[in-house]
């Protein structure tokens, strides 16, 4: 059955622009009715324990992670006023034979799954299946029923699951014969967040991408939706030819998105989002761990109109030494 915990592992300050954190109700996990899919759909939520007319976020975690991924993030935007939804998709470790695989152990097995070409579309058919299905969701969690704003929904996700993020706002993957493919973006979704989000297909990716991973062969073009993107200035891939600017892309090449976040010194994990204490990080740094929380929630404030005045002084406060931020 679910269990559910007042989140104070990581106490809060207050930020300027963003308003007095709140206590944070997390409930997980909620099985989701999910008809033909080879398991369950879980999910876990957070919520502030107060408020009402609340924004939701549904963040899709990035490969092998799960619903108890993103802490950092998930707890602060929760306690700054957002739902935010956390499902754990079919390419998550925990629903394999070996949970405690490592990064590379979880990858290789990955590329013998026979739904690996596939598993892309798998993830986006989740998130609909959340969207659609808000009023189980809400009757799930005690206290949350009737205090969502349906009007006002994000879809935020880091690396894998920022393309699930894309895909939702509007990128395409591209056809082999050069064609975009299926239009799977959802009008009910406002406004994007993308963290370490892969670039252009075509001839940015590796040969190892082309082989394993074709749904990255995609096209920002038609990304119309309201987006920010978050990259690491030293985020080095083994899926693309070009260096750390590959992860600028979705802003570069999409008409929606409109602020881009560039951490100086920042890896593919922008510091430690993906926990605290994780051991995969390879460029801890809390401080810009920090510009990631401040940062996402003051623009889906903003993106989502609740709090214009966030944004701004979410750049003012912004440190010259820790990123840079650019505007269309």
């Amino acid at each position: 059955m679910p269990t559910s915990s007042s989140e104070t592992s990581a106490p809060i300050k207050l930020d300027i622009g963003l308003g007095e954190p709140k206590p944070v109700l997390s409930v997980c996990p909620i099985e989701l009715p999910a008809p033909g899919r080879d398991v369950a759909l879980q999910l876990r939520v957070s919520a502030p324990v107060t408020g009402s007319q609340l924004p939701v976020i549904v963040f899709s975690h990035g490969f092998g992670s799960s619903m108890d991924g993103y802490a950092p993030l998930v707890h602060y935007w929760a306690a700054h006023g957002f739902v935010v939804i956390q499902p754990t998709f079919l390419d998550s470790k925990t629903l394999g034979p070996n949970p405690a695989a490592t990064h590379s152990e979880a990858v290789k097995a990955y590329l013998s799954d026979p739904r690996k070409f596939e598993m892309w579309r798998y993830r986006v058919e989740d998130v609909k299946r959340i969207l659609d299905q808000f009023d189980f969701i809400e009757d799930s969690v005690l206290g949350l029923k009737g205090r969502l704003d349906r009007s006002r929904i994000a879809a935020a996700g880091y690396s894998f699951g920022a393309q699930t993020a894309a895909m939702l706002l509007g990128a395409r993957v591209i056809g082999l014969d050069g064609s975009l493919g299926e239009n799977l973006s959802d009008a009910r979704i406002k406004a994007g967040v993308l963290l370490s989000a892969g670039g252009r297909g075509g001839d940015a990716l590796s040969p190892f991408a082309i082989e394993h991973f074709p749904h990255l062969n995609q096209s920002y073009a038609r990304m119309e939706t309201p987006t920010l993107v978050v990259a690491g200035d030293k985020d080095d891939s083994p899926l693309t030819v070009l260096g750390p600017e590959w992860f600028t892309d979705a802003y570069n090449l999409s008409p929606g998105a409109d602020w881009l976040v560039t951490l100086f010194g920042g890896e593919h994990m922008l510091g430690g989002i993906s926990g605290y204490q994780v051991t995969e990080t390879t460029d801890e740094d809390p401080e810009r761990v920090a510009a990631v929380q401040r940062l996402t929630c003051a623009y889906l404030k903003r993106a989502l109109g609740f709090g214009d005045s966030s944004w701004e002084a979410a750049r003012t406060g912004f440190a010259d030494s820790v990123g840079q931020i650019d505007g269309k």
